[in-house]
């Protein structure tokens, strides 16, 4: 059992911040080693709390892992919404608005880091994973961020700019063809090659949705 510090100059002061050192102890953990393999033990000593007191916040390994994972999606989500946002809310010119919306989504998100790690561990073992924890976490992130996009492109088609009949569709079309073939985590690629992928990505989507207008006849 992991003995908790109490010298006053310790973050852990009260029941908040002992949970919120659970928390951010549980998502470390989780990211590092996945929902199956992860122990209520290795929490307990990353948190730099015992055992008892995790009980004493969380009923089990299952409640703790949905807490974690809804607030972990919350926060990356509030980070791609606001990037979303900043490029798309009005758009001047929608090839060049659309690619530096790729290129920003596309940067790797240091504050979000462990949560990226989390969605490569959810994926490796979705089938060992209480459902409802990966629902919560579709819902609170990918679902809440496609919905905010597919807004924003529907505005863009009422504008006339873009002809789109599904946005929601074409919001996760978008985020597919901005990121093909880029690992999960891609810090070590280059500026070029993110930039390459983000605009051949913003080619082949606007190639499908951009409104043309009729060309001439000639009599």
């Amino acid at each position: 059992m992991t003995r908790e510090n109490t010298t006053t100059s310790h973050p852990l002061r009260g029941r908040a911040g002992k949970r919120q050192a659970i928390l951010d102890g549980a998502l470390t953990v989780f990211a590092r080693d996945g929902y199956t393999r992860a122990s209520i033990d290795a929490i307990s000593a990353e948190a730099g709390v015992s055992t008892r007191t995790i009980y004493n916040h969380f009923t089990d390994k299952a409640e703790l892992f949905l807490t974690v994972i809804q607030e972990s999606a919350t926060r990356a989500a509030d980070v791609q919404i606001a990037i979303i946002d900043r490029h798309l809310r009005k758009v001047i010119d929608v090839e060049t608005d659309l690619i530096e919306f790729g290129l920003d989504w596309a940067t790797p998100m240091p504050e979000s880091a462990a949560h990226f790690f989390l969605v490569g561990q959810v994926n490796a073992e979705a089938g060992h994973i209480p459902q409802e924890a990966i629902d919560a976490w579709q819902e609170t992130g990918p679902r809440r961020v496609r919905r905010e996009l597919a807004g924003h492109l529907r505005q863009l088609a009422k504008q006339g700019v873009l002809r789109i009949d599904d946005p929601d569709r074409a919001a996760l079309h978008l985020l597919l063809l901005v990121s093909a073939g880029l690992p999960t985590h891609h810090a070590t690629l280059s500026t070029e090659e993110i930039t390459k992928t983000v605009t051949a990505g913003v080619h082949t989507f606007l190639h499908g949705h951009l409104r043309r207008t009729s060309a001439p006849e000639h009599g």
